[in-house]
This record gives structure tokens, C-alpha cells and sequence, in this order.
């Protein structure tokens, strides 16, 4: 059986969950499970309607009885689930010991996951970046890169990079101006701008960092620096970014560039909360797909060739989809592009 085993409940494992129950048959999935590590009453609707789409509950052992309790019915633990599995993707922030704890001796499973936060973990990967250095047999381990990461690296390569693979980068500058914290949580505010300390002294933060890596992969070596700050707002994060190039580029260019490339959305709105509503309104369950959203009139280019402007990040919309992607090169490379497709309307030209 192809089953595919979803670790945490949290802002991206939970649509992720919903998203591969939604469509299993579509993406040729025969069973789809998810992890619970708490029991709590205040996520019992949330628990019971993934289970009403189809996903199976499974928990650890020890707190089987507790979610009884709750009026739960959970049906494998948490080693028989792993290894049931064909993949794994962990979205908990703590994929790397997980990976150690159960990971690395489980037999079954062809590939496993973890998001941006578990540096490590594997292999950089972000759909339509990389998606040709991944090697079957050889990248167990994945790790799907951040949100921010995502939107850099595809500004990267739609705007810098020739079809033929040409670079012509020779600076990127990147400010991360990041949400307080999701709309689903109550912890975690943050009550004023708070600036975030260059931990890298030559990437910054690790959005550059990542993002120098995962382009790494397919052989390029990016002058990336990235800085971070975060807003008092639980909308969705903005991205300043300059780009130098070693050739001059207009405005026109940048416009065909960024129209012709389907993961980037363009828009004319220049609030957070507009981009924001549109996702609610339009998105798959409030989310946009597209990896970055341009805000067109912010573009400008800076002594001929130094591009600068502002886009928005959909937060856990980018990583859903390289996250799916991974899932469908494990299961059935041959068919990814595909049953991947089911899901292109949600990867918007214009926001």
C-alpha cells in the first residue's frame, strides 16, 4: 500500500494532512495517517474533521487512553505507523531527533521529510528550483526549505537566471519581514517590530543561508545575505529584496519574466491583509500555492542593473506544495507533474 504518514497537526501539517486526504485517489495514495502527540479538547473538532476527510489517527502509546477519552479512536502507534508508511513527513519543529529516535532505523518507508526549521535533516529541496538534483536511492532525507527560503529562490531564478541556467547574479540582498505569528496561534506575539541578530556573517540570517544551499544543489555558488525582523501583525510575511546583476535588465524584462514563470503570482495590492483576504477567498482551504506574490508597482531598477522591489510570502502555501511534490517523486516520479496538476488553480497568475 501507498501510505503516506504526516507527523504534527501544526500550520502546516494540518492542511497538509487535509490537502493529501482531499485527493489521495488523485495522487494515487491508498491511505493517508497523521500523528497527534497531545491530547487536548480545545483541537478535538480539529482532530475529528481530518478523520471525517479520511486520515487515520495515530498516537503514542502512553496517551492512547487520554485520547479515548476525548472520544477518539486512534488506530496504529507511532513506530507501526512510521513503517507502515511508503513517506513520512514530519512537521514538527522537532524533525531531527525525530529523526534520530525513529527515523534512521525504520525500514519501510522510501522517503521522509521535515520543514524549514530542521537544518539538516537532508537534502534542500524546493519544487521547481531543484527538483533535478533529487536522486532516487540516494536522498532518503529531505528537507523542505522555509517559506522565505522558497520566495528568495524563486525570485532568484525567474530573475536572475537565464532558461539555459546562465547566472547572472552577482549580489542578492534580502529583508524578511515576518508575521508575529499565525492567525491559529495565541502564543508567540509579538507586540512591536523586533529585529532579528545576523547569526551568519556571511548569509545573515538563515533564509540566505538556505537559500545559498538549496541552489548548492544544482551547482551554483549565490553571494546571498538576508536580514529578519518581525511585525506585530499575524497576516503573512513581506520580503524586500535587491538584486545586482552582471547585466543590465528592465522593467519589461522584469515583468515578461515574472508572467512567464506559473509558480509566481503578480499583484497590484499593497497590504499584507489584501493579499491575505484573496488567499481566504480564492486559495485551497485560505491558502495560495504560488511560491511568491509580486507587488508590480514596487519595481524599480537601480543604476541598470540592480532590481528592487516587495513581494509577499504565502507562508505554509509554498512549502504545501514541495512538501506534495517530494511525496509524489517518492511515490510515482513518472506521474508527478501529472497528478501534481489537480492543483495548478491555486497557483494564481494575478493576485
Amino acid at each position: 500500500m501507498k501510505v503516506v504518514h504526516v507527523v504534527g497537526t501544526g500550520t502546516i501539517g494540518e492542511p497538509l494532512i487535509g490537502l493529501l486526504a482531499d485527493h489521495k485517489a488523485d495522487f494515487g495514495i491508498d491511505e493517508v495517517t497523521f500523528h497527534k502527540r497531545t491530547p487536548l479538547v480545545t483541537e478535538r473538532g480539529k482532530v475529528n474533521d481530518l478523520v471525517r476527510r479520511g486520515a487515520v489517527l495515530v498516537v503514542d502509546e502512553d496517551k492512547r487512553t487520554t485520547f479515548e477519552e476525548l472520544g477518539h479512536a486512534p488506530k496504529f502507534e507511532t513506530r507501526e505507523a512510521i513503517e507502515r508508511a511508503k513517506v513520512v513527513i514530519d512537521c514538527t519543529p522537532v524533525g531531527n531527533e525525530n529523526k534520530a529516535e525513529y527515523y534512521e532505523s525504520a525500514l519501510n518507508p522510501l522517503g521522509f521529510l521535515a520543514q524549514g526549521s530542521e537544518y539538516g535533516f537532508g537534502k534542500m529541496y524546493a519544487r521547481g528550483i531543484n527538483d533535478h538534483a533529487l536522486v532516487h536511492g540516494e536522498d532518503r532525507f529531505l528537507h523542505i526549505v522555509s517559506c522565505n527560503t522558497h520566495n528568495i529562490a524563486v525570485l532568484v531564478k525567474t530573475l536572475a537566471m537565464d532558461d539555459d541556467g546562465t547566472n547572472h547574479l552577482t549580489d542578492g540582498r534580502f529583508i524578511c519581514i515576518r508575521r508575529s505569528n499565525d492567525i491559529s496561534q495565541d502564543s508567540g506575539f509579538a507586540p512591536s517590530p523586533t529585529v532579528e541578530k545576523h547569526k551568519d556573517g556571511r548569509f545573515g540570517t538563515h533564509h540566505a543561508r538556505d537559500a545559498h544551499e538549496l541552489f548548492e544543489t544544482i551547482g551554483y555558488d549565490l553571494n546571498l545575505f538576508s536580514s529578519a525582523l518581525k511585525l506585530n501583525s499575524q497576516y503573512m510575511h513581506a520580503l524586500h529584496f535587491s538584486l545586482t546583476l552582471d547585466r543590465d535588465i528592465t522593467l519589461d524584462e522584469v515583468r515578461d519574466r515574472l508572467t512567464a514563470n506559473k509558480r509566481v503570482a503578480i499583484t497590484y495590492k499593497k497590504s499584507t491583509n489584501a493579499v491575505f483576504s484573496f488567499g481566504r477567498d480564492h486559495g485551497y482551504f485560505g491558502r495560495i500555492l504560488s511560491q511568491t506574490v509580486v507587488a508590480v508597482d514596487t519595481l524599480t531598477v537601480r543604476n541598470g542593473n540592480t532590481l528592487v522591489g516587495f513581494c509577499f510570502t504565502p507562508q505554509d502555501g509554498n512549502p504545501l506544495l514541495s512538501s506534495l511534490a517530494a511525496t509524489l517523486w517518492y511515490l510515482s516520479p513518472d506521474e508527478l507533474d501529472e497528478r501534481i496538476n489537480i492543483l495548478r488553480p491555486y497557483l494564481f497568475a494575478e493576485v
